[in-house]
C-alpha cells in the first residue's frame, strides 16, 4: 500500500509556508511509491503548516512543519530511523480536535477540495442520487423542520421555514426561482464561511441543490467576497466537476430537477451580508438595503422569489437529509439545535476554527479548546458576533451558547466570530475600534445610522483622547438606542452593541477615562504618562540612547528624567529597559 501525504493548504496553510512544505516534499520523495495531495483547514491554524502521512492504515500528524522537519519526515517515511517524532501533534491538541462535533467542517483538512471522487467516497451527492427519489420536496423541508436548523449567519431564523415561504411562493410565468447564497463574510476575525468554500466547496453545492429541490428553484448564484481568491478557485473548480459529473446542469442524473449554479464577486461591502443589500447587489445596484416586506422568499433577486442562507448553513443540510432531523435535533439546546462553527481570534493561544454543539459554554471554547489566554494574561472579554455584537465579560464566562442566552447578554451569536480579550485591552477602545469599522461600512440610506454612528464614534474617540466630559457616556447610550430603533437594516440596528455591553459591563474604564484621565488597560496613548523610578534605574542611559526625540536626560549611573513635554509615548524605553525602571501610568 502506498504512502499518502496530505498537506494542509487553506488560506492559514498557505500564509505559512505550506505550498513550499508540498515542493519540498514532492521533490524529496521523487520515484518513491508515495502521493501527495491537498486539503484544506482542519482548523488547527496555530499549528500550521500540518501535513499528515498515512501509511498502512495509521496516521501521524506533523505540525509547524520546516524545511528541517520536512527533512525527518522524509526519512521517517523512506524507513529510515524515525526522528520526526518531535514535530508530532501535541496529544492534548489532536484530543481537543476529537473532542469537536464536526458537522459543516466533517471533510475540511481531510478530503482534497479539487477532487469530487473523494467527496462522493465520503457519502457526497448521495442525497442527491438517492433521497430526492425517495422523498418529496415537502418531505426535505419536514426533515429540517425537525432538525431545527437556524440559519448560521448571525439571526438563527429557522432554515426551514424560510424554504417553505420561497417553495409556496407562486411561480413566476417563466418559472424562476433562485437558490443564492450568502458567502460575504465580512466580520472582523470571522472565517467561518471561507473554511469551507476552501476545504469542502461540494458541500455547499450538494446544500443548495437540496434547496433547489426543495423550492423549484432552477438557477443558483453564490455571492463570495472578492478577497476570498482561494476560495473562488477551488468553488469554480467544484462546480466544473459537478456539472461533467451530472450533478448540476439540466435533467440531474436522470432527474426531472434541473440547477445551474454561478459565482458573483463582491467587492467586499460589509452591508452586502444584509440580504436584501446583497440582492441589489446582484442586480447590478449599490449594495443598500430594502424595506420589508416584500421578503426574498416573495420578491428576492430579480423580483423572483428567492432564498438566501450562508454557506455553514447551506453546508449543513445534506448532513441532515443523510441522517435525519432528528439526530441533528439530539445535539443542542432547546432553542438552538446542532453544532456551531466559531472563528477564534484575539488574545488566544490556539486561534483557529471549532466545531461545538450549542450549549457549549464560552469557557468550554475558549479554554477547553483554545487553550487559554495567550501569556496566561487574566480574560477580560470575548466580542460575538462581530462589530455587531457585543463584549461580554470574564464573569459571564459560563454562559451558555445559544441564540437567546447570548442575545440576554447584550451580544449575539453572529455569524461566529469569537474575538478574545485579556486584561491588556481597552475596553473603550475596542467599543471605538468596532463602531469606526460599522460606521465606515454603513451605506448611508438611513439617516440614524450614518449621521448617529459618526457622532457616537465622535464621542467615543474624543474619550480615547482624554477629552471626555461628563454627560458623555449618557449621550453615548441615548443615541445608541434612537439608532437601533430608526435604522432600517441589520447593520444599523446592531452596531451600537459594543458600545451598549461596554457600557453595561466595563462602565468603570469609561468614568476613568472621562473623569480621571486614566486608561487602567494602559492602550491609550493620550492619556499616558512615562516616568522613571529614581531608586530601579542605574543610570545605563540605554532608554535615552533608544528615545527616538530625546526625551530622556542624564549621566553615566545616574538616575534619568523624562521631559512629559517632549515625550511621544512610544513605549521604547519601557520595552528596553532591563531593571523595570520605566513607569506607565
Amino acid at each position: 500500500m502506498s504512502t499518502q501525504i496530505i498537506v494542509g493548504k487553506g488560506s492559514c496553510g498557505i500564509a505559512a509556508g505550506a505550498s513550499r512544505i508540498a515542493a519540498l516534499l514532492e521533490e524529496g520523495l521523487k520515484g518513491r511509491d508515495c502521493s501527495i495531495k491537498t486539503a484544506g483547514c482542519i482548523g488547527m491554524c496555530y499549528l500550521e503548516p500540518i501535513v499528515d502521512v498515512i501509511e498502512n492504515g495509521a496516521k501521524r500528524t506533523y505540525v509547524r512543519v520546516d524545511a528541517d522537519a520536512v527533512a525527518e519526515i522524509i526519512k521517517a517515511v523512506s524507513g529510515d530511523e524515525n526522528t520526526a517524532e518531535q514535530y508530532e501533534i501535541p496529544k492534548e491538541d489532536d484530543d481537543n480536535l476529537h473532542k469537536q462535533t464536526r458537522i459543516a467542517l466533517a471533510n475540511c483538512g481531510i478530503i482534497n477540495p479539487e477532487d469530487i471522487d473523494e467527496y462522493i467516497a465520503r457519502d457526497g451527492y448521495k442525497t442527491i442520487t438517492d433521497i430526492i427519489r425517495e422523498k418529496s420536496p415537502e418531505e426535505i423541508i419536514g426533515e429540517l423542520k425537525t432538525a431545527g436548523l437556524g440559519g448560521r449567519g448571525g439571526a438563527g431564523f429557522p432554515t426551514w421555514f424560510k424554504w417553505r415561504a420561497a417553495r409556496d411562493a407562486p411561480v413566476p410565468k417563466d418559472g424562476i426561482k433562485y437558490v443564492i447564497c450568502n458567502a460575504d463574510e465580512g466580520d472582523p476575525g470571522a472565517f467561518m464561511d471561507r473554511a469551507v468554500l476552501e476545504g469542502d466547496p461540494h458541500a455547499l453545492i450538494e446544500g443548495m441543490l437540496l434547496c433547489a429541490y426543495a423550492i423549484g428553484a432552477p438557477q443558483g448564484v453564490v455571492y463570495v467576497r472578492a478577497e476570498y481568491p482561494l476560495a473562488i478557485q477551488r468553488l469554480e473548480t467544484a462546480i466544473r466537476q459537478a456539472e461533467e459529473r451530472g450533478y448540476l446542469g439540466d435533467h440531474i442524473l436522470g432527474t426531472d430537477l434541473s440547477f445551474t449554479l454561478r459565482i458573483n464577486a463582491g467587492a467586499g461591502a460589509f452591508v452586502c451580508g444584509e440580504e436584501t443589500a446583497l440582492i441589489a447587489s446582484l442586480e447590478g445596484e449599490r449594495g443598500m438595503p430594502r424595506l420589508k416586506p416584500p421578503f426574498p422568499a416573495q420578491k428576492g433577486f430579480w423580483q423572483k422569489p428567492s432564498n438566501i442562507n450562508n454557506v455553514e448553513t447551506y453546508a449543513n443540510v445534506p448532513w441532515i437529509i443523510r441522517n435525519g432531523g432528528a439526530a441533528f435535533s439530539a445535539m443542542g439546546t432547546e432553542n438552538s439545535k446542532g453544532t456551531k462553527v466559531f472563528a477564534l481570534t484575539g488574545k488566544i493561544k490556539k486561534g483557529g476554527l471549532v466545531e461545538i454543539p450549542m450549549g457549549s459554554t464560552i469557557r468550554d471554547v475558549i479554554y477547553g479548546v483554545g487553550g487559554g489566554i495567550r501569556d496566561d494574561k487574566a480574560f477580560k472579554a470575548v466580542q460575538m458576533g462581530g462589530p455587531s455584537g457585543g463584549c461580554i465579560p470574564a464573569d459571564l464566562i459560563d454562559t451558555m451558547i445559544d441564540y437567546r442566552t447570548l442575545a440576554a447578554t447584550g451580544a449575539i451569536m453572529g455569524s461566529g466570530g469569537m474575538v478574545v480579550m485579556d486584561e491588556t485591552t481597552c475596553m473603550v477602545d475596542m467599543a471605538r475600534f468596532f463602531l469606526d469599522f460599522t460606521c465606515k461600512e454603513s451605506c448611508g440610506k438611513c439617516i440614524h445610522c450614518r449621521i448617529g454612528t459618526r457622532r457616537m464614534l465622535e464621542i467615543l474617540t474624543r474619550i480615547t483622547q482624554g477629552e471626555g466630559k461628563d454627560g458623555d457616556i449618557e449621550l453615548l447610550h441615548d443615541l445608541a438606542l434612537q439608532i437601533k430603533d430608526g435604522s432600517l437594516c441589520g447593520l444599523g440596528q446592531t452596531a451600537p452593541n459594543p458600545v451598549l455591553t461596554t457600557i453595561k459591563y466595563f462602565r468603570n474604564e469609561y468614568e476613568d477615562h472621562i473623569y480621571h484621565k486614566k486608561c487602567t488597560a494602559k492602550q491609550c496613548k493620550p492619556l499616558l504618562r512615562y516616568t522613571i523610578n529614581a531608586e530601579k534605574c542605574t543610570g545605563c542611559t540605554l532608554c535615552s540612547r533608544k528615545c527616538p526625540v530625546d526625551a530622556i536626560t542624564g549621566t553615566v549611573k545616574n538616575a534619568h528624567v523624562i521631559d512629559p513635554d517632549k515625550c511621544i509615548k512610544c513605549g521604547k524605553c519601557a520595552e528596553v529597559c532591563r531593571f523595570k525602571a520605566v513607569v506607565i501610568e
